[in-house]
């Protein structure tokens, strides 16, 4: 298997991940308040990463302290201010809304990528950006996408954009430092920052009493979300960062909310459209665009300028 062959997998893996969190996070947030379980999602996966290397391979435990500020930039912006902002922007804005606006994260790698010099898109790949958001405007479209003229509907909104925002920028800023230290380093690194930066608004938010109400069903979602949707495919999506560029990587938060979709019809007996379909097949077909390697110079076809064209 090819290096991007096996990113490509573990970023289809880390999707489906993802996607299956959404409703585990759904049906946990009826016990357990977000901060919280955010806090004890993230804090389960990184506590269960650093056992991981302290018992496998301890030397990746050494960091240089000049790269200790960049770790803690990651953790803050993945894990602690995306979580509290994608909460947010829920509680304001809908479902269909959400996932429109968070479906713009790749847009924003390719910009950043593309003014860091990291990265830079031919055409095919930017049409499969279109069609990848194309696909998610579809499945949602259906119901209405009412675009909210209130004030709350307008925070919810830019609350989005800015938990999409904070995806593209770590996805640029990770790249080099995973390249440095590798996807288990920094995932835990990250998320073990995160997660004191969340500690203290948890106990604030209820957390001793959310953990100590927690029933058998909540215990089983905490842990899925701790050790599956944390540790596991949080991994899987430094491991995908360390093959592809950020926007190929990014790209594939478009296929959560598919993902999410098929499991709470499998769950929850939510219905699935035609609609859907058509939304899926656009999804997974932008994928391919955008991460399809690349033709040889002498096919003609070049990068565009500043990661999105001119």
């Amino acid at each position: 298997m090819t290096s991007a062959a096996a990113g490509n997998l573990g970023a289809f893996v880390s999707a489906l991940l993802f996607g299956a969190s959404v409703v585990a996070t759904r049906v946990a947030v009826r016990d357990v308040p977000p901060i919280s379980l955010a806090v004890l999602r993230f804090g389960q996966g990184g506590l269960l990463l650093f056992l991981v290397l302290f018992a496998a391979a301890r030397g990746l435990l050494r960091v240089e302290r000049r790269d200790v500020p960049s770790l803690a930039l990651l953790g803050v912006i993945l894990f602690a201010v995306f979580p509290v902002t994608f909460n947010a922007a829920l509680d304001l804005t809908t479902a269909s809304r959400g996932s429109l606006v968070l479906a713009t994260m790749p847009i924003w790698s390719a910009l950043l990528a593309g003014v860091a010099g990291r990265e830079a898109l031919i055409r095919r790949q930017v049409g499969g950006l279109v069609l990848s958001i194309a696909g998610v405007t579809v499945v949602f479209a259906e119901e209405g996408i009412d675009l909210g003229s209130g004030a709350g509907a307008t925070t919810g909104n830019a609350l989005m954009l800015l938990t999409a925002l904070c995806g593209g920028v770590y996805h640029v800023l990770a790249k080099p430092v995973i390249g440095r230290y590798g996807p288990l380093t920094v995932t835990a690194s990250a998320m073990a920052f995160g997660t004191f930066l969340l500690l203290p608004v948890g106990f604030l938010g209820g957390l001793p009493e959310a953990v100590a109400a927690l029933n058998g069903r909540a215990i089983g979602l905490v842990l899925f979300l701790g050790v599956f949707g944390g540790a596991l495919a949080f991994f899987l999506n430094s491991f995908a960062l360390a093959r592809l560029t950020p926007t190929q990587t990014a790209v594939y938060i478009n296929l959560n909310p598919m993902v999410a979709t098929i499991l709470a019809a499998a769950l929850l007996d939510e219905p699935i459209s035609g609609a859907f379909a058509v939304g899926f097949v656009a999804v997974v077909g932008g994928l391919l665009l955008v991460n399809w390697p690349r033709p040889t110079v002498a096919s003609g076809e070049r990068p565009m300028a500043a990661g999105l064209g001119r």
